[in-house]
């Protein structure tokens, strides 16, 4: 099985634990191209930056969409974080 690692910030992962989010999503600062790094439907996991260093979630990466940060964060408000 394949899946995909991703490194989350600790803070962000206690915010939005805190919360229950049906669904997380993440962005890039640079926004150009594609993000073809991940194929969809695949697994994805959220690793904790140090000192905790372990995998606190995971999910499924479904899509990729070049929006501007504005219009991220207005259709999915606290749910969205940047990739790191």
């Amino acid at each position: 099985m394949k899946f995909w690692i991703g490194v989350t910030d600790n803070k962000w992962f206690e915010f939005l634990s805190a919360r229950s989010p049906d669904e997380v999503n993440f962005w890039r600062p640079s926004g150009l191209g594609s993000f073809q790094a991940v194929p969809t439907d695949s697994l994805f996991l959220f690793k904790l930056h140090s000192p905790h260093n372990f995998i606190a979630g995971g999910g499924f990466f479904i899509k990729h969409s070049n929006v501007p940060l504005s219009l991220a964060w207005e259709a999915f408000g606290e749910k969205t974080e940047p990739l790191h």
